[in-house]
C-alpha cells in the first residue's frame, strides 16, 4: 500500500489513497482549469473570492473601437504580472507523470502557458495563449513581449501599478483609456487579436481533435482545478466516461460532474497533484 507523506487532512488522505489505486497501472490524460494556477497568484472565475467578471465577447472585441482600446488597456496593464507568474507544484506534478510515461498529455483550459513552462511537452490549449498576437488581416503572428515593448513606446505615459488587481485572464479593469494608441499590425495595419477564445467564440475544431485524441490514447482521466461549467470540460469528460475510463476530479468546492466521478477530491490542486505523482508507481 502507498504511504502518503503530505501535510493533508485524513479525509484528503484517504481520498488521494483511493485515486492511487484507481490510477495505479494506467496512463492518464489531465485536463486542467484556472484553479490549477491560483497557487501562481492568478485568480480563478469561479471559486470562493473571484473577482466578478464581465467578459468581453468577441463580438465587442471585434465591432468597437473603444471596446478594443479597454481591452488593449486592460490586458497591458495586467500583462506584466500575469507573465511573471511561476508554474507551482501542481504545473511541476503534471510535468512530471509525463516526464515518466505515466501521463499522455495535458489539455487546458488556461491561457497562462504555465504548463509549458512547467516542462510538459504535450499540451493542447484550448482556450489558446497569451503568449501569441496575431492579425486578423492577414495572419501575422506577434510575441506578446514584442507587441508589450511596442505598446509603451506608442504610450509612454502609460504606467504599469504596483500591486495591481490581476483578473483571471491577466486582464486589470483600467480607470481611463483616453488617448490610448491602439495597436496594428506591423506589417499590413490590420486589426490585431490575442490568441485566445473570446467569450461567444467556438474552440477550433482541431484543437478539440486534439484534445479528444490525447483522451482516446489514455486509460484514466484526472480533472484537476476545474468547476467544468465549460462544455468543452464536460464534452471531454463524456468522451471518457463512454469508453469506461475512471475519472478523478481535484477541485475546491463542487464541479458539475462530481456525481460522475470514480473519485473526487475535494482539495488544493497543487497539493494534490504532488501527492498524486509521488505515490503513482512507475508502469511496468
Amino acid at each position: 500500500m502507498t504511504t502518503i507523506s503530505t501535510g493533508m487532512d485524513a479525509r484528503t488522505t484517504d481520498a488521494v489513497a483511493q485515486a492511487i489505486a484507481t490510477l495505479s497501472g494506467r496512463r492518464i490524460a489531465v485536463l486542467t482549469g484556472a484553479g490549477v494556477s491560483t497557487d501562481s497568484g492568478i485568480p480563478d472565475y469561479r471559486g470562493a473570492g473571484a473577482p466578478v467578471r464581465t467578459p468581453m465577447t468577441v463580438e465587442q472585441f471585434l465591432s468597437s473601437d473603444a471596446s478594443r482600446r479597454r481591452y488593449w488597456v486592460g490586458s497591458h496593464l495586467g500583462w506584466r504580472a500575469f507573465a511573471s507568474a511561476e508554474p507551482n507544484p501542481g504545473h511541476r506534478a503534471i510535468a512530471d507523470l509525463e516526464a515518466r510515461g505515466l501521463a499522455t498529455g495535458v489539455v487546458t483550459q488556461n491561457v497562462d502557458g504555465l504548463h509549458v513552462r512547467a516542462g510538459s511537452r504535450r499540451v493542447v490549449e484550448l482556450h489558446g495563449t497569451m503568449r501569441r498576437i496575431f492579425c486578423t488581416h492577414c495572419g501575422q503572428v506577434f510575441d506578446r513581449r514584442d507587441l508589450a515593448r511596442r505598446v509603451e513606446d506608442d504610450n509612454p505615459w502609460i504606467r504599469v501599478p504596483e500591486n495591481v488587481a490581476l483578473g483571471p485572464d491577466g486582464d486589470v479593469l483600467p480607470e481611463s483609456t483616453e488617448g490610448f494608441r491602439i495597436p496594428e499590425c506591423s506589417v499590413c495595419g490590420g486589426m490585431l487579436k490575442p490568441d485566445v477564445v473570446f467569450f461567444g467564440e467556438f474552440i477550433p475544431a482541431e484543437k478539440f481533435r486534439e484534445a479528444e485524441q490525447l483522451v482516446h490514447t489514455s486509460e484514466a482521466l484526472i480533472v484537476a482545478g476545474s468547476s467544468l461549467v465549460v462544455n468543452s470540460g464536460i464534452r471531454l469528460l463524456e468522451r471518457a466516461r463512454r469508453r469506461r475510463l475512471p475519472v478523478v476530479i481535484v477541485n475546491r468546492g463542487a464541479t458539475r460532474a462530481d456525481a460522475r466521478a470514480t473519485v473526487k477530491i475535494d482539495a488544493g490542486t497543487s497539493e494534490v497533484l504532488r501527492a498524486l505523482a509521488d505515490g503513482l508507481p512507475s508502469l511496468g
